[in-house]
């Protein structure tokens, strides 16, 4: 069992579970595990716009130059741009600061390798170690330790980065584009990217004060940007989380997007430019059955990956897959990046919609979601799943279901709470389904 480490790094309330004393270890921890070689060791640290960042930054800078680690310190980035920037600034390690989209009061710390990517299990195992050991005779000497500046040249890095992945001909003129960048990382690098491109951008979710990163605004809220496009009468609208490695889309009706039919689009013009490296994409248990469906017509297949992007990216490493990700809005192109990247995805949307020179609304109805069906099950303790009545709830849902939908139950990774969904064709028997099995988990749990 990992103590500190979940899914996507170690994340918890702020100067609760995130503490100054916590990210200190977490710094002399991992400085001391990619301390490689005998050249200067350096680490790049970006964040998000939380109030607590500033304490956690600080008190990371303490933990890796006191393992003598250099450190470059970037400001509010998005997580994509820090793993970017881990790999072509050549650091030995990267850090980004940020809960991504929850509220202000919470925080963690995501790490990447040198390499970019997000640290393997062992790796992450490692540093637990090192967390609970006594680090205080592996310090620096008083002439070895490291030094820290802040880098102010990112944000354009970044910025070309970004319209890079485009091709150099294309523009995004003509295109009335909202923006809304969650009050988080990306607040200043996204509306520049889309107005350098040549779009009319209207940003909203850009005035970030340390408690309003999310509120109201970004991927999880989008009913301000829906508002938006529709009152200036928008080609298309773009939420992006706080951190910006998820995206969500609201076209020209105000109607949204999910990442399902973003990989849809994605896959078709991938696949009609012969660029898609197998036959299909990496999404999660959690994608639509129609998301499938479309993909099998046209010829592509759909490997799904338990919840997390983590684990979508990891099945692409090792199985050479380049598009995959997930329903909420994670879509990782590995052509470009090494993890999510809302702003990338969108531009990669962008180019179909000029390309075809038809509305949003057009482009991204790819197919017809299934109806789907998610409830929660909140218990106090014990194991509910291993309960024999659940066992045979869930067989007779299963059977009930048959090859005309899915049912997925999975406990939740960072609350004692068991997720139930099902899909299929008929909604009336999937939503007795999915009753049915949370009456059975309720009973269960009580």
């Amino acid at each position: 069992m990992r103590r500190y480490f979940g899914t996507d790094g170690i994340r918890g309330r702020a100067n609760g579970v995130i503490t100054p004393e916590l990210a200190l270890k977490v710094g002399q921890a991992a400085g001391l595990v990619f301390q490689r070689g005998d050249h200067r060791h350096r680490v790049v640290i970006g964040k998000d716009t939380r109030l607590s960042g500033y304490m956690i930054e600080t008190a990371l800078v303490a933990g890796f130059t006191s393992v003598g680690m250099d450190v470059l310190l970037l400001g509010p980035m998005p997580t994509p741009a820090v793993a970017m920037l881990t790999r072509s600034m050549r650091a030995d390690i990267g850090v980004m600061i940020s809960a991504s989209h929850n509220p202000y009061e919470d925080n963690g710390i995501k790490l990447f390798g040198p390499d970019g990517f997000k640290l393997r299990d062992e790796v992450e195992h490692e540093i637990e170690r090192l967390l609970e050991s006594d680090l205080q005779k592996r310090l620096a000497g008083s002439g070895d330790l490291g030094r820290a500046k802040r880098i102010e040249s990112v944000h354009a890095r970044y910025i070309e980065f970004a319209k890079r992945t485009l091709p150099r001909n294309l523009t995004l003129d003509g295109l009335r584009v909202v923006v809304d960048c969650a009050n988080g990382a990306a607040y200043r690098v996204a509306p520049e990217t889309l107005w350098e491109l040549g779009a009319e951008v209207i940003a909203i979710g850009t005035e970030p004060d340390g408690f309003n990163i999310n509120r109201d605004v970004g991927s999880t809220a989008p009913d301000a940007l829906v508002r938006k496009v529709r009152e200036l009468r928008a080609d298309i609208g773009i939420a992006l989380d706080g951190d910006a490695d998820r995206v969500l889309v609201v076209d020209e009706k105000g109607q949204r997007v999910d990442g399902d039919q973003l990989m849809a689009v994605v896959a078709r013009s991938w696949k009609e430019d012969e660029r898609l490296t197998k036959a299909g994409i990496v999404a999660t248990i959690m994608s639509n059955l129609g998301l499938e469906r479309y993909l099998g017509g046209l010829g592509l297949g759909m490997v799904r990956t338990a919840v997390g992007d983590r684990y979508v990216l990891e099945h692409m490493r090792e199985h050479g897959y380049n598009l995959g990700g997930e329903q909420s809005g994670h879509i990782i192109m590995s052509d470009y990046a090494t993890t999510g990247d809302g702003l990338v995805a969108a531009l990669q949307l962008l180019a179909v919609v000029k390309r075809q020179q038809r509305p949003v609304s057009e482009v991204c109805h790819c197919f017809d979601p299934l109806p789907q069906i998610l409830k929660n099950v909140r218990y106090a303790s014990g194991e509910p799943l291993r309960q024999d009545s659940v066992v045979t709830a869930i067989e007779g849902a299963r059977q009930r279901l048959g090859n005309a939908g899915r049912l997925v139950i999975r406990p939740s990774g960072t609350e004692p709470v068991i997720r139930v969904m099902a899909e299929g064709d008929d909604r009336t028997l999937v939503t007795e389904v999915v009753d049915e099995v949370v009456e059975a988990l309720r009973k269960a749990a009580a």
